[in-house]
């Protein structure tokens, strides 16, 4: 089942985190909002170094795992490795949606 989260970043943008949970792992995570990123590729990157964490993952986990995979050049723009780590939190512990 499909799990989804969100959040506003304080001073930022809205951060959305769509995401399954399957033997305990983060599968087929897509995070979107309305912050910007450069290069776009970044978006990919956040959402490959998401996968497979373990579901039970604290946001601190969550945050130095997409940190670890950025490459030093990305610029984030009304959003954070912490913002995104809560939204995907959230989607964690959201009920099921079809």
């Amino acid at each position: 089942m499909r799990k989804h989260g969100e959040y506003k970043m304080p001073g930022g943008k809205l951060i959305v985190a769509d995401l399954s949970v399957v033997n305990g792992l983060l599968a087929a995570v897509a995070i979107s909002g309305d912050f910007f990123l450069e290069p776009d590729t970044a978006l990919d990157s956040i959402n490959a170094a998401l996968s497979g964490q373990a579901a039970n993952a604290t946001e601190a986990e969550l945050s130095a795992c997409i940190t670890a995979q950025l490459p030093d050049d990305v610029q984030m723009y009304g959003m954070s490795p912490e913002a995104v780590a809560v939204a995907v939190r959230r989607a964690i512990e959201s009920e099921d949606i079809a």
